[in-house]
């Protein structure tokens, strides 16, 4: 998948459905990346969503699988911080997914 179609708008994706622009993130965009994904985002994805996006805003970089978990951790609670309610949420490999559906770049040290 190169392209996604949201709204009519056509936005770039790289070879492994990131974002090309960061600007062209919107909540439908998320939706579409997740149906595309096979999530059906609810509540507590978005929860995840908002605070990955935090980490990105503070940071300037995607976090890689345990500095995701420890920052779900510390700002979500210990009970979401865990590799197990994440992988639930969002897969085997929650950084990934969770960075693109949020509109972020591909964490560099996630295989």
């Amino acid at each position: 998948m190169n392209t996604l179609i949201v709204n009519k708008n056509v936005i770039p994706l790289d070879k492994e459905g990131y974002l090309k622009n960061l600007s062209d993130w919107s909540p439908e965009v998320a939706e579409a990346l997740a149906q595309a994904a096979g999530i059906t985002l609810t509540p507590a994805h978005w929860e995840v969503l908002n605070a990955i996006q935090g980490f990105y805003q503070t940071y300037d970089l995607s976090p890689s699988q345990r500095p995701f978990v420890k920052h779900i951790a510390n700002t979500l609670g210990a009970e979401k911080g865990r590799s197990i309610y994440l992988m639930k949420l969002f897969s085997e490999s929650p950084a990934k997914m969770a960075a693109r559906i949020a509109g972020l770049p591909r964490p560099s040290n996630c295989f």
